[in-house]
């Protein structure tokens, strides 16, 4: 298909000679990956990776690249935050990145020129960055990432054949991302199981509100409900509107 030049048998055989390596792997293999491919980093090399949790690959990567000869190479965490459900290089989109927002998470020890290096080579690819701490990253990202894929897991598990046969598009939206890689979600849950758990909690909260209205046969609190939310989508669809013509 013409989508790679050039083949290695090992990631240490890969990263040889290389100025930056960036590892796409899933984030249950990060660690260990760092730890093979740091004694055969050049000089000045910068590792970058595009993990959606940050907080175990920064860390590990602050202690494998503070000792022996990996001290010389750098590492910054970024998270370019585009994709879909399907996987492999058939699905490969020239504009994937298009306006899309990456987010990079320096701590104490990040080179800030590595760091200028890597923002400036996801801008490259069309992006726009913005800088979090890893705590503060995979926070957010429990929020707006990982919890809307749980509930769409959690949508499609709850099904019964019957009802699937009558689904039209809302659900099917609704629960496109339930698509994904089993795997690779499995890592992502279990690396931010803390936070996710929490937003869980926090969705089960709002799903108690909405039951208590649904039993009290409370109209108005319902409307006003269901409103909010409908008031937030909306606003939300402008801003990306606005920011879009922006860069435009």
């Amino acid at each position: 298909m013409g989508a790679v030049d050039e083949v290695y048998d090992s990631p240490a055989d890969a990263v040889r000679g290389a100025d930056l390596v960036i590892l796409c792997t899933p984030v249950g293999v990060l660690g260990p990956l760092l730890e093979q491919i740091a004694p055969h980093l050049q000089p000045g090399a910068i590792v970058t990776d595009v993990g959606s949790t940050k907080r175990t690959i920064v860390a590990e990567a602050t202690k494998v690249f503070s000792q022996g000869p990996a001290a010389k190479a750098r590492f910054v965490g970024s998270h370019p935050m585009a994709g879909s459900e399907k996987r492999g290089v058939e699905h490969a989109s020239p504009d994937l990145y298009k306006d899309a927002l990456c987010l990079t998470t320096p701590v104490e020890q990040t080179d800030p020129d590595a760091l200028e290096q890597v923002e400036d080579f996801w801008r490259l690819l069309g992006m726009r960055t913005r800088r979090l701490s890893p705590d503060d990253h995979d926070r957010l990202m429990a929020d707006i990432s990982h919890l809307p894929h749980a509930a769409a897991a959690a949508l499609m598990n709850m099904q019964s054949e019957d009802a699937l046969a009558l689904c039209g598009r809302g659900f099917l939206d609704a629960t496109r991302i339930a698509a994904g890689d089993g795997g690779l979600w499995r890592d992502i849950f279990l690396d931010n199981s803390d936070h996710l758990g929490d937003s869980i909690r926090r969705l089960c909260e709002s799903l108690t509100g909405l039951l208590n209205r649904l039993e009290s046969a409370d109209s108005a609190a319902l409307t006003a409900w269901l409103d909010a939310a409908a008031e937030r989508r909306r606003q939300l669809g402008q801003e990306r509107g606005h920011q879009a013509n922006r860069e435009l």
